[in-house]
């Protein structure tokens, strides 16, 4: 419950927060006496689209932390956590990025990676993880969460998220307006058919534009998979966690760190916005790679 409630708390600070900055900049006022000015709503679906996704973005460390209850591990002089830390300090350094805060979380098999910056990111495992794999596997999960931050995932992520947020206010509104006043023939401001339409294409087109973002998701996993099998100079260990994971439950990560997970398992039409590739394709991938 406290995780929903984070969850929608936040997203009411970022509406409200993007709400105060369209008032003060201007760009909400694209209904006019003359009517639609696309530049101004342009500006508007830009202001909300982007704004939304770097906002989440910008606080994706602390609130990965506070959903998972995350323990960061980087100062600990247990012996498992000394080992942890310097397979990622290792992999960090061959990729080229700053070391990243390391942490351990409680929970089903699963591990992720988040931040805004690729110097300064976070790097999870949960204790099933580690309970389930050998040290060759949860080393190669290891290299697939610094390849997803080597890549520059999270940011490319944002950006993709932001244009497709920004088509998405940009043509609910254009639509509304074109049916309210072409095929509903209102002249006096806009009615009830414009709400009504960019209401409901809000959600349409934004369905259409999580698919969009999922497909981008899972893409980027086969590329990560192959980035901690490059970073452990051999396949075989990466191959062996996937098979891992496909016989194990990877449970259900909060809202928040749900796309950097290294599994997920939908099915059936959830399958389109799934944000992981089937284990089974992952390992084919890494084998024909």
């Amino acid at each position: 419950m406290k995780r929903v409630m984070l969850f929608l708390a936040t997203n009411l600070a970022v509406i409200l927060v993007l709400g105060i900055a369209a008032n003060l900049l201007g760009v909400n006022r694209f209904l006019t006496a003359e009517g639609l000015n696309l530049g101004t709503l342009l500006g508007f679906a830009a202001l909300i689209g982007f704004g939304g996704a770097f906002i989440s973005l910008l606080i994706s460390k602390p609130m990965a932390k506070w959903s998972t209850k995350a323990q960061v591990i980087n100062d600990s002089t247990d012996p498992t956590h000394r080992w942890i830390v310097g397979a990622v300090q290792a992999f960090a350094q061959k990729s080229g990025i700053g070391m990243p805060e390391v942490a351990i979380f409680e929970g089903a098999p699963n591990a992720f990676a988040t931040g805004a910056f690729k110097n300064s990111a976070l790097v999870a495992v949960s204790t099933g993880l580690l309970q389930s794999m050998n040290r060759d596997e949860v080393e190669a999960v290891i290299g697939h969460e610094i390849a997803h931050v080597a890549n520059g995932d999270m940011v490319t992520l944002t950006l993709i998220q932001g244009v497709m947020n920004t088509f998405v206010v940009f043509l609910s509104r254009v639509i509304g307006y074109f049916v309210d006043r072409v095929i509903l023939k209102n002249e006096r401001g806009v009615g009830i058919g414009y709400y009504v339409t960019t209401i409901v294409l809000d959600i349409v087109l934004g369905v259409l534009a999580a698919v969009v973002v999922a497909w981008f998701s899972r893409h980027r996993e086969y590329r990560a998979d192959a980035g901690a099998a490059a970073l452990m100079g051999r396949k075989q260990p990466m191959i062996n966690a996937l098979a891992r994971l496909g016989g194990l439950d990877p449970g259900q990560l909060p809202k928040t760190v749900a796309n950097m997970g290294i599994s997920s398992r939908p099915g059936g039409m959830m399958a389109l916005l799934a944000s992981h590739p089937p284990i089974e394709d992952r390992i084919r991938a890494l084998q024909q790679g």
